[in-house]
């Protein structure tokens, strides 16, 4: 990954090198560009979106099991060390996955993803926002704070922090406490907000796939959110 990561920072430094020459006649030029790790939850809630629309970007792979976010390389792109980071046709980093979502939702309006309406755009972020601070939360606690893996790493980004094993337990209860709440919110519609998949669609079923990852699943007894579950994964292409 160290290549790619170096030939990005050239391109990038020769593309503003030119655009700044008073006698440049460049009015326009790509430079998008996406660096995931597929198959984290945060990176896939911008995969799945993109996936969904149909549109195929230039990505570099960022390998977090190799510490690759944290290498001089890559923070030199993203000093947060987060993945992932999306470089916008304007030549701005962005680093936040919600931003990086609507961002790729408005530059490929076809099958949006965020509503088309006040109303509805209103309603996803609505879902997007009780599904980060629960299960995304409760899985980030069970996760960073119950892995070896994740030792002096409780929290992403590149300052150190020590685990609190007592917040993996707090997580595992928020998690299953979050499924059975949400099980009385889903079923009217085929997918969260209506007739449509959006983007919170999306990040709930990342929210309870990546549950396997910390010994959790749907129980038998959601019904209503299995079968929301097993339609959005259709709509997915899982």
């Amino acid at each position: 990954m160290a290549k790619n990561l170096e030939r990005d920072l050239r391109l990038i430094f020769e593309f503003f090198l030119l655009v700044s020459r008073k006698d440049s006649c460049l009015e326009f030029v790509t430079i998008m560009h996406f660096y995931s790790y597929d198959v984290a939850p945060s990176p896939r809630r911008a995969v799945l979106l993109l996936r969904y629309k149909g549109v195929d970007l230039p990505t570099t792979q960022v390998d977090m099991r190799a510490n690759e976010h944290r290498s001089d390389d890559y923070l030199a792109i993203n000093p947060q060390g987060t993945v992932p980071a999306l470089m916008t046709d304007e030549g701005v980093l962005l680093t936040e996955v919600l931003a990086i979502c609507d961002y790729l939702d408005a530059k490929f309006p076809e099958k949006p993803v965020f509503g088309s309406t006040p109303l509805e755009r209103a309603l996803v972020l609505n879902w997007m926002n009780k599904i980060s601070g629960s299960l995304f939360m409760a899985f980030a606690e069970m996760l960073r704070n119950g892995s070896p893996a994740f030792a002096n790493r409780a929290l992403p980004g590149p300052i150190d922090v020590e685990q609190i094993p007592e917040l993996a337990d707090r997580g595992r209860k928020r998690y299953r406490a979050s499924l059975e709440l949400f099980e009385q919110e889903v079923g009217a519609h085929p997918f969260l907000c209506g007739e449509a998949l959006s983007q919170a669609d999306i990040d709930m079923y990342i929210a309870i796939h990546t549950g396997s990852w910390v010994k959790e699943s749907l129980p038998e007894s959601c019904v209503r959110l299995r079968e929301w579950y097993a339609r959005t994964a259709t709509a997915l292409g899982e």
